[in-house]
């Protein structure tokens, strides 16, 4: 019997990590909305690497414990917060993160990479996911390594035909139960079995160990592909046509910021006068194209500044000089779409769309004043870490604000001269916001007290039309909370309730 070399032990390490959280995900993922679940399926594959890489003696890179300390705390949010906006976030963070640990876990550094790095790396860990699993199968578990004698020869030839012939038995036996009622009764009842619970669950185990025995496949095993890379003097167009771009482009920003200025100090009969809309109609139709336009500035300078790299010093010079006066007009620009969304604000009151719009151009406007620092400065190589760093940081803001809850207390404070405190789409928004709400109860209108109190009823007590029952794989701090609170005022509220419902 030979002895396993180094590479197919690894590879049936990941094989079995692989195929353990895939069933560990099939057993707590089906509960919906995440909560404990989230973190537990990601501590578990965050668990995983680290046995494997430390067993195997996987150099990795520094950054590695920070990164998995990182997806730890993104995955615990998930027990914190009930916010589906954050949620996704951090599912979105999540992703990063783990695309982000693909080159953590092949010992390259995160610091000095660029942005078409991180974009790479996050296709080649998608893809690893997605296609891994079959070279790990045919190319990198050396299955004439394992021992093939005797009994134990036999055992695993059995153990794959019964792994071969169960999705066919599925497949044959659901239709055989279809097409005979005495053979369903058979099965159903004296078999006791489900085939499509059976079928449900063996599809997910099977997708998720795929997955998961991919991305680590990419993580642990996968040999950096050689790309290449085309040098960019090959493409650069050189400074004319990029430089006079440019200064179009920087025209066009001044001229826009020039009539913002006019309505910046003109007011409220300015906008009224010149374009036959209220102050708040005004707000309302500029603030996302103004987002929109922003974003898009940063990948136009990152693409310049990559097309120039190569040029002459004073080429770059006039790129830097046109992109610092571009950087300088967006800054009015960003200042126009956050003044247009609050003034939107003081008039309807805020909203979650409202308040992540306006986190996303604080997050821009840090990006922008650190591309100046970074790339107009010739020290592009930081640029990329530290607008992730950002992100990050911005997410944990979010968190630490609790934006559900911030839009009721910011929707209680504003004068109700315009439009009053809207209870329902208060009550409608997730657990977070229920304290806040009970809390300023007795201080709404009684259509509003009435309002609130039917949709809390409705979503957090037992048997309520829209209530939705935790078990202990999704729990989540914030439903918990909700629903004891609800629970604590329930005659209170059934009231009130009653009250709405009498009219």
């Amino acid at each position: 019997m030979s002895a396993l070399s180094d590479k197919t032990r690894l590879g049936l390490q990941v094989l079995g990590a692989g195929t353990a959280l895939g069933i560990v995900g099939d057993a707590l993922l089906r509960a919906i909305p995440w909560g404990l679940n989230a973190f537990l399926c990601t501590a578990a594959l965050v668990a995983a690497t680290a046995v494997i890489v430390r067993r195997q003696r996987i150099p990795v890179s520094g950054d590695a414990p920070w990164l998995a300390v990182t997806a730890l705390l993104l995955a615990s949010n998930f027990l914190a917060r009930d916010s589906g906006a954050l949620r996704a976030f951090d599912a979105l963070g999540l992703v990063i993160v783990g695309s982000l640990a693909c080159f953590s876990l092949r010992g390259v550094a995160l610091r000095g990479r660029s942005v078409w790095d991180y974009l790479l790396g996050g296709v080649g860990a998608a893809a690893s996911a997605c296609l891994g699993l079959w070279p790990l199968l045919a190319r990198d578990v050396r299955w004439s390594e394992l021992p093939s004698g005797g009994a134990l020869r036999q055992a695993r030839g059995a153990i794959l035909g019964a792994l071969l012939a169960f999705p066919l038995l599925l497949v044959f036996g659901g239709l055989f139960a279809s097409a005979d009622p005495v053979f369903h009764n058979l099965v159903t009842g004296v078999l006791d079995v489900d085939f499509a619970a059976v079928a449900s669950h063996t599809f997910l185990i099977v997708v998720g160990a795929a997955l998961a025995a991919g991305y680590l496949w990419g993580a642990l095993i996968r040999r950096t592909p050689t790309l290449a890379v085309l040098d960019s003097q090959d493409l650069s167009p050189g400074i004319a046509p990029v430089g006079t771009a440019l200064g179009l482009l920087d025209l066009l920003f001044l001229v826009f910021v020039v009539v913002q200025l006019r309505y910046f100090f003109g007011g409220t009969e300015l906008i009224q006068r010149t374009t036959d809309l209220t102050y708040a109609e005004y707000a309302r139709r500029g603030f996302f194209e103004l987002v929109t336009a922003s974003t898009l500035v940063l990948p136009i300078l990152l693409g310049g500044d990559w097309l120039l790299r190569n040029e002459p010093r004073e080429h770059q010079r006039t790129f830097r000089l046109l992109a610092g006066l571009l950087l300088v007009l967006l800054a009015v620009v960003m200042a126009s779409a956050l003044r247009r969304v609050w003034l939107y604000v003081s008039e309807f009151g805020l909203s979650e769309i409202r308040l992540y719009a306006t986190a996303f151009m604080v997050y821009l406007a840090g990006v922008f004043v650190w591309f100046g620092w970074t790339v107009l400065r010739e020290q592009r190589w930081r640029f990329a870490f530290g607008a992730l760093v950002q992100g990050f940081a911005v997410l944990g803001g979010l968190h630490l604000l609790n934006p559900d809850a911030l839009i009721v207390r910011t929707n209680l404070a504003r004068p109700a001269v315009h439009r009053p405190f809207d209870a329902g789409y208060a009550a409608s928004l997730s657990a977070d916001a229920v304290p806040d709400l009970l809390a300023a109860l007795p201080r709404l209108e009684e259509a509003e007290q009435c309002r609130a109190a039917r949709r809390l009823l409705s979503r957090w007590t037992p048997g309520g039309a829209r209530a939705v029952e935790d078990g202990w794989r999704n729990w989540n701090l914030a439903r918990a909370r909700a629903r004891r609170a609800v629970r604590e005022q329930a005659a209170s509220l059934r009231a009130l309730s009653c009250k709405e419902s009498a009219r």
